[in-house]
C-alpha cells in the first residue's frame, strides 16, 4: 500500500486542532522539519514513529499507510454489524465489535460513540459497578467528543453518558442538571420544529402534524410497553401478554384520527417490541404468536 504518512500527519493534526509549532515542539524538532513532512518532501526518521502515533492516539499502521476511502468502508462495515448485533440483543458481540474498532479508530467519533456505550452494556438498565470501573476511560472519551466533534448526536450521547458517570458516582442530582441544562426538552425536537414551520391552513403542516403523531405514539407505546412488563412484578407473562392485546385493541379508537396505513404501523411497532421481550424472557411460543397475529388483525 501506498505509504502516505506526511498526509497523515497533516490530516491527524488538522483534525486534533493542532498547530505545526505545537507538534514540532512535543517531537523536539523544527517546525520546518513538520512541514517538510506533510509535503511529503521527507519523512520522520523510523524513531519518531512510535512517538507520532502515541502523539495521535493511532496504530503506527494507520500513521503510515492510511486510506481514507478503505477506512471509511471497514467504519460502515463495523457500524452495519454493530447494528444488526444490537437488533439480535447481542451484546457481547457488541462489545467485541465496537472494541476491535477501537483499537483500529481510536479517533472516530462513531466508533468512539459505540464503544463507550458497549463498556457499559448498552444505553439503559447499566450495572453501576461497570460503570464505576470504566469512568475514567470513559470520562476522558466524552471530554474527546465534547472538545472536537461536530456532530450533535454523538455530541448529545456524550452529555447523556456523563449523567451515566453521575449518577453512578451517587451524584444523581448533578446528572438532572447536568441533562436539563444540557438537552432539549420534547418540545425542542426536530418533529415539533418542522411542524411549526408551516401554516395550520396548509397541507405541509397536515402532513407534519400526522407524522408527529404516529412519532409520539410510538414513543408512548414503548413506554406503556415498559410499564406492562417490568411494572407489574405479581403477573405472570400471560397476563402480561393479555394486556398487551387489549392495548393494541384499544388503539383501534385512534381510526378517525389516522389512516389505517399509520394505524397499522403503530401496531407493528408496539407488537415487535413486545414479541422481543417475550422472546428474551424465553415465553411459550403459543404467546409469541399471539403477539405476532396482532399484526394481520388489525
Amino acid at each position: 500500500m501506498k505509504l502516505l504518512i506526511g498526509e497523515n500527519i497533516k490530516r491527524l493534526r488538522v483534525t486534533n486542532a493542532i498547530t505545526q509549532e505545537q507538534l514540532a515542539e512535543s517531537m523536539h524538532v523544527s517546525p520546518v522539519a513538520v512541514s517538510k513532512w506533510e509535503r511529503s518532501e521527507t519523512t520522520p526518521d523510523i524513531a519518531l514513529l512510535p512517538k507520532l502515533a502515541f502523539y495521535f492516539q493511532v496504530s503506527i499502521d494507520e500513521l503510515m499507510s492510511y486510506d481514507a476511502c478503505s477506512v471509511e468502508l471497514d467504519i460502515q462495515e463495523f457500524l452495519k454489524a454493530h447494528g444488526a448485533a444490537a437488533e439480535a440483543f447481542n451484546l457481547k458481540e457488541c462489545k467485541a465489535l465496537s472494541s476491535d474498532a477501537y483499537q483500529k479508530y481510536p479517533n472516530d467519533y462513531r466508533v468512539m460513540e459505540l464503544y463507550m456505550w458497549d463498556l457499559i452494556g448498552g444505553y439503559a438498565d447499566n450495572d453501576r459497578n461497570e460503570v464505576l470501573k470504566h469512568t475514567a476511560e470513559i470520562d476522558k472519551i466524552c471530554g474527546r467528543i465534547l472538545d472536537g466533534c461536530t456532530d450533535s448526536f454523538i455530541r448529545a450521547d456524550a452529555v447523556v453518558m456523563r449523567g451515566k458517570l453521575l449518577h453512578a458516582a451517587g451524584k444523581t442530582d448533578e446528572a438532572v442538571a447536568l441533562y436539563q441544562k444540557e438537552l432539549p426538552d420534547w418540545y425542542q425536537t426536530a418533529g415539533q420544529k418542522c411542524e411549526q414551520l408551516f401554516a395550520k391552513d396548509t397541507p405541509e403542516f397536515r402532513n407534519r402534524l400526522d407524522e408527529n403523531i404516529c412519532e409520539l405514539s410510538k414513543f408512548v407505546l414503548n413506554k406503556l410497553s415498559k410499564k406492562i412488563w417490568f411494572c407489574n412484578p405479581g403477573t405472570t407473562v400471560q397476563e402480561k401478554t393479555e394486556e398487551a392485546v387489549r392495548l393494541c385493541d384499544a388503539l383501534k379508537a385512534f381510526r378517525p384520527f389516522i389512516s389505517e396505513e399509520q394505524l397499522k404501523s403503530l401496531v407493528s411497532y408496539f407488537s415487535s417490541d413486545f414479541e422481543a421481550k417475550l422472546r428474551l424472557a424465553k415465553a411459550p411460543q403459543k404467546l409469541m404468536n399471539r403477539i405476532h397475529a396482532l399484526q394481520t388483525n388489525c
